[in-house]
């Protein structure tokens, strides 16, 4: 048996949290589900939310460990915060996730996925995760879900923050904005710097293991503006700014003498909005966004860039308990690869789709209805079209039961086409998922309980028998099928001023060619937490907990399942300043995300913020 015996504790516990929302939070708002402004008690898709206040509690360096606590969420990394890093939802390839900041859509034409590592979590306010397809909504690339993160917004009398931060492996972490508004003028300006000492980010067991700290520096800034014109017409206007510079050791020049590279990232994202309410029923949104994700190596070299634009014309019309919408979108792609050696060529590639979506939501009583179509024109291969379709029905007091089906695709990266190991021919990936969930809310306790299937076909691999490329080592094919299976229950319960939360995935994603585990995915993997609030503290236990995992494709090599312990406490120790210290790991556990790659062991974090209430 390879789990571990605290794993398997940990999995026992989770159906006694009866079964991941809190109840207070069901009022809420949600955007990501439909492109449209909702609240969350009417939803029928997985969606979980992260406010500002669970960020900061968590002292997480990188966005991708706070979604690692979220119910059908895997990560992986290249061993510290700053290198490569994979967000697995539902299963599915980070490349199959659509990942959104503040509107603004964020991919690389190069790797497939956004790039995470370069995402500065300290100018994030809000994460909403999707968890399911949703290109009838979006487009290409959301097989496994969408993923929006928002900066801050600014309301009410300008509020300034300060905040600085300590922590293991000489973590050190700065922080400073103010946010407000003015009349019809609101604002937000923010930006943090952070860095690390580092660790040797490879394991001894790496040939002519190099035993460096691999140190890594990040520094961010946000700036979000709007104007609300008069009642019925508002601007926004959105920037975000981020450079991240980050050590490895690359053997891939000379495995006899590592290389010490640096990885250097830049991310920018811009949007633009013009929000209309026209009449009481029907109302538009006119936004062009912008995004430029750069990565480069050095002193090996290597560079690529993309470039995304988008414009998006949305159209809502409300009649009774009806929602009809209507959009038109236009996404432009830009891949730029420089060849820097005599082994690789210039790639300078763009495309560009077209789309028209249309959708329809219903909710009245016990019933709630959302249907999409939506058509993508792609420059390169010709049309694609994906639809779906929920149901959600409230059977009886606090509960809810749904079922929904849809279609999604993501097409081949520019880099997959046109590389010297591209194939012009490729064909878009695509998926067709089913799946059905339980929910349950009343005032102390909320839980869920969701089972898919996602078939995905066409799936792009590197195939080292393929000629239908100039390279002479192999080519990206259409060469496989994935089935991504699974039941994930999540849920909350209060007790006076204790709040239990928790999360349970068992799931089964597997090649269905060759019927083996996909890579770097666990059969199953928990999070149990409890927070309590006493005496002017707020205390929090958290246990995160996964199974075994396979390294490679073949199956042969395995990652040892983990179970890591966490702690925290914050409390106010004046007037406006708020102390927060965090253990992770604190048993100093021993694992590995990724076959040679370390993981930092135990991390203790310390820090102090002021902002005025």
């Amino acid at each position: 048996m390879k789990t571990s015996v605290p794993l398997l504790a940990a999995l026992l516990q989770v159906p006694l949290l009866a079964l991941a929302q809190s109840p207070s939070s069901l009022s809420e708002t949600v955007v990501t589900a439909t492109r449209v402004p909702q609240p969350r008690s009417e939803l029928v898709a997985d969606v979980s939310i992260v406010d500002r206040e669970t960020i900061e509690r968590s002292g997480a360096v990188g966005v991708a460990d706070v979604l690692a606590r979220l119910p059908g969420v895997e990560i992986t990394r290249n061993g510290g915060v700053g290198n490569t890093t994979s967000v697995f939802l539902r299963g599915a390839d980070t490349r199959f996730t659509a990942v959104y900041v503040d509107g603004v859509r964020v991919d690389s034409q190069s790797t497939g996925g956004a790039t995470w590592e370069s995402i500065p979590l300290a100018q994030i306010d809000r994460i909403e995760v999707l968890r399911g397809p949703a290109a009838a909504v979006y487009g290409s690339d959301a097989i496994g879900g969408v993923i929006q993160l928002f900066t801050r917004r600014g309301e009410g009398a300008a509020t300034p923050y300060v905040g600085f931060g300590f922590g293991s492996k000489g973590l050190r972490t700065s922080q400073a904005g103010v946010s407000g508004s003015a009349g019809a003028f609101d604002y937000s300006i923010g930006a943090a710097y952070q860095e690390n000492a580092g660790f040797d980010v490879r394991t001894p067991s790496v040939a002519n293991h190099d035993p460096d700290k691999d140190y890594y520096h990040a520094s961010s800034a946000n700036v979000r503006l709007g104007y609300q014109i008069n009642a019925q017409h508002r601007i926004d206007a959105t920037v975000l700014e981020s450079e991240t510079n980050s050590g490895y050791d690359n053997y891939g020049y000379n495995p006899k003498q590592p290389v010490n590279d640096r990885n250097l990232y830049h991310l920018r994202t811009a949007g633009l909005s013009w929000s209309a309410q026209w009449t009481e029923a029907y109302s538009t949104k006119l936004s062009v966004t912008d995004s430029n994700s750069r990565y480069e190596t050095t002193p090996s070299a290597y560079i690529t860039q993309t470039q995304l634009r988008n414009y998006l014309f949305q159209n809502e019309y409300r009649l009774g308990a009806s929602l009809f919408t209507a959009a038109l979108e236009r996404r432009e792609d830009k891949l730029f690869n420089p060849a820097l050696d005599s082994f690789s060529t210039t790639i300078f590639r763009k495309r560009s789709q077209d789309a028209l979506a249309l959708g329809y939501g219903f909710n009245q009583g016990a019933h709630s209805l959302q249907l999409n179509v939506r058509h993508d024109n792609d420059s390169e291969f010709g049309g694609k079209t994906t639809g779906s379709a929920a149901y959600g029905y409230s059977f009886a007091q606090n509960w809810r039961a749904t079922a929904s089906a849809g279609t999604a695709f993501r097409a081949p990266t520019l880099y997959q086409r046109f590389s010297e190991y591209g194939n012009a021919a490729l064909q878009p990936e695509t998926s067709l998922n089913a799946e059905i969930g339980l929910r349950f809310a009343d005032a102390a306790t909320a839980g869920s309980i969701v089972a898919y299937r996602n078939r995905v076909r066409n799936l792009i691999t590197f195939d080292n028998d393929s000629t239908a490329c100039s390279s002479g080592f192999g080519c990206y094919a259409n060469t496989a099928r994935a089935v991504l299976r699974g039941v994930t229950l999540a849920g909350s319960h209060h007790i006076g001023d204790v709040t239990l939360r928790g999360s349970l995935d068992f799931q089964d994603p597997k090649d269905a060619e060759t019927d083996k585990l996909l890579a770097l995915r666990s059969r199953r993997h928990a999070t149990l937490g409890a927070d309590w609030r006493v005496a002017g503290w707020t205390l929090g236990a958290e246990v995160q907990a996964s199974g075994f995992r396979y390294a490679e494709a073949a199956n042969k090599k395995t990652l040892g399942g983990y179970t890591l312990f966490n702690l925290s406490a914050s409390t106010e120790i004046v007037r406006d300043v708020t102390l927060l210290a965090r253990v992770d790991n604190l048993g100093d556990k021993n694992y590995q995300l990724v076959d040679g790659y370390a993981t930092p062991g135990r991390a203790v974090y310390v820090g102090v913020k002021w902002q005025p209430h």
